[in-house]
This record gives structure tokens, C-alpha cells and sequence, in this order.
């Protein structure tokens, strides 16, 4: 005797609505936990800034002038000593005032005054382009990147402690999924800030 094979009930309205209920609740609770992970890096920063008497807006810009300088990396301003030859090396590579208005999103004068700041606190310094004159180079000091590596290691030590729990290919699926999201929220940024809604106009 051959038993009636079992199908899967055939999706009808109250099936479909339940499981974009589903999807609804993974959704808010996703966005729930992106939100807390970028409150604590946020509170994290904050704290940072606070220790070393700085504004918010300057461990940004400070974080930005970091990430020009990879390692092996050298900058147009390499081969002109800073301060006269007497201040920090300049060869590593640099970003300018400019690259880090359109990062931060903010004015040239806060710019400076970020600047300003940083380079009073011993964390950066500006220096004269070698074949622009007109062009400023800011580059991170060696000092400043030790202070800001012995505040976040304990960072990075929380990090391994948490990736000990998932498997190499469960890591794998995170860093995409964070990758990700990382480049559609920085398109979404640059698209709010050079879109019709940016421009002071855009409501009339």
C-alpha cells in the first residue's frame, strides 16, 4: 500500500502575512542591534575625545587623518620637513583640510578650528605641499597614534573575545553583512548631502 505523499500547505493570505511578520520583527530587531553596536563605538569615541580634551568632530577628523596614512604609504608633503625640520616626520602619507570637509561634512572655518585643535593637543600637523605651496597636507603624529592604539586595544580584545564564539564561515557571512551595510549607508550619506534636500533651496 502506497501512502499519499505529504505536500507543504500551498502559502494562502494568512500564511504570506505571517511570515512578512516575521520578516517585520527581524527587520526591527536587526535595526535594534545595528543601533546599539553604533551607540557604544559612538559612547566609546566620546569617551576618547573626553580623555584627551577634544570634541567629537575631532576624533573624527583625527580617525580620517589616521586612515590616510596606511602603512608603506607616503604623501606629496614627504620630502619637506615640518616646522622647519625640527617637528615630527612628515612621511607619512596625508590627507587635506579639504578631503576632511567632504568626509565630516562640515564648513572650512570648523575645519580649521578642528585642526586647530588636534595640532594644539600634539595629535596632527599641518605642513606646505612641496610642489603646491597652496596646498596644506595634515599629517598624524607617531604619539598620537599610540594614544589612540592604547585606548582602543581593549576594543579590539572584546572583538577577539566575541569572535572566538562563531565559526570561520559564520565570521565570514558577519563581515560581508557589515561590509555591506557600510558601503550603502556611506552612498546614502553622499546622496543626502549632494542631493536636492541638501541644498538650502531644495523646499521652495
Amino acid at each position: 500500500m502506497t501512502l499519499p505523499q505529504q505536500h507543504a500547505p500551498v502559502p494562502g493570505p494568512e500564511t504570506t502575512g505571517e511570515a512578512h511578520a516575521d520578516r517585520q520583527i527581524e527587520r526591527r530587531e536587526l535595526g535594534r542591534l545595528l543601533q546599539g553596536l553604533a551607540s557604544e563605538m559612538n559612547l566609546l569615541g566620546h569617551d576618547f575625545a573626553a580623555s584627551q580634551g577634544l570634541h567629537a568632530t575631532d576624533v573624527q577628523a583625527l580617525l580620517a587623518v589616521m586612515r590616510g596614512a596606511g602603512p608603506g604609504e607616503t604623501g606629496t608633503a614627504a620630502t619637506e620637513p615640518a616646522h622647519g625640520g625640527t617637528g615630527p616626520d612628515t612621511g607619512a602619507a596625508a590627507v587635506t583640510p579639504g578631503l576632511l570637509r567632504e568626509e565630516l561634512g562640515i564648513t572650512s572655518g570648523a575645519v580649521t578650528a578642528v585642526l586647530d585643535r588636534l595640532e594644539r593637543a600634539g595629535h596632527v600637523h599641518r605642513s606646505r605641499d612641496s610642489a603646491d605651496r597652496r596646498q596644506v597636507r595634515v599629517h598624524y603624529n607617531p604619539g598620537a597614534s599610540r594614544i589612540a592604539t592604547a585606548w582602543f586595544t581593549p576594543v579590539a580584545e572584546r572583538t577577539d573575545i566575541v569572535r572566538a564564539d562563531f565559526t570561520p564561515a559564520e565570521l565570514q557571512v558577519v563581515a560581508r553583512f557589515l561590509g555591506r551595510m557600510t558601503e550603502e549607508l556611506a552612498a546614502l550619506r553622499q546622496e543626502r548631502r549632494t542631493g536636492p534636500e541638501a541644498r538650502p533651496d531644495a523646499a521652495g
